[in-house]
């Protein structure tokens, strides 16, 4: 849903992203399931580090420089300049750049990510190549993709995906970009059937609304969200075997 992306996403996107993103279940889940892988990640590193500079490739609106921000100096990289204005209004440090050609020197960060961003690049190992390059030695990547071709929707459409993984093929591009993979799994099983049958419905009736991000249910948007969030617990000791997402901790060796 964010992106660094040689095409920007519709304009529109971007108002509704920022307007939605603080309370939308989606996306309120899937920072809650971030927060902890994060939290793994801040531990490992901090004990060699007294204050970790993060990098958020393809940031949006800023939501996750802001997430990101409770551990570390954090900064973001976008192509957009309608989504750099959003991050700007907040106070956020950030640059344009593509995600192919970051504007930042070699090992610059500990810790960098690439949130529902790699699957808008034309040259998706070239983008995490990148990513392995600004990346100090011993520093980790977060990545977090959507996952399966058929599960393909109007939201793929608007926000100009290239493609949906499966977990094969990002830990196969991660793998030739340079890294080490210590955790990949699907993640947001818990709406899989839902979005399943929602997208088939709309595949099947031609209906294609503004944008997947407008469509919640008034009332349960919270518990939705709660729901999503939830598999964090599961999350700590289990990796599910299909999802609607994928996310990855991938490692730059010492």
């Amino acid at each position: 849903m964010n992106a660094a992306l040689p095409q920007e996403m519709q304009q529109h996107t971007y108002a509704i992203m920022d307007e939605v993103e603080g309370s939308h279940w989606w996306f309120v889940g899937r920072r809650a399931i971030l927060d902890s892988f994060l939290k793994q990640i801040h531990s490992s590193l901090i004990t060699h580090h007294s204050s970790l500079s993060i990098l958020d490739v393809g940031c949006g609106t800023g939501a996750n420089i802001e997430m990101l921000s409770q551990y570390g100096e954090a900064e973001g990289v976008d192509v957009s300049d309608d989504a750099l204005e959003f991050c700007r209004r907040k106070g956020l440090t950030v640059q344009k750049g593509l995600a192919e050609t970051l504007p930042y020197a070699d090992e610059s960060f500990d810790l960098t990510t690439a949130l529902d961003v790699v699957e808008h690049l034309d040259d998706d190992i070239a983008g995490l190549k990148e990513m392995f390059r600004v990346t100090k030695r011993g520093g980790y990547s977060l990545i977090f993709v959507p996952a399966f071709m058929w599960l393909w929707g109007v939201q793929d459409d608007i926000s100009n995906h290239r493609i949906r993984y499966t977990k094969s093929q990002i830990v196969e591009r991660l793998k030739t970009a340079g890294y080490e993979i210590e955790r990949a799994t699907y993640a947001n099983w818990t709406f899989f059937a839902p979005i399943l049958g929602g997208r088939t419905i709309m595949k099947l009736t031609g209906i294609k609304p503004e944008s997947e991000n407008n469509i919640t249910i008034n009332g349960l948007n919270g518990i939705f969200g709660k729901l999503f969030g939830a598999e964090r617990f599961w999350l700590r000791s289990f990796n599910f075997p299909f999802g609607v997402s994928i996310v990855v901790v991938a490692r730059k060796a010492e």
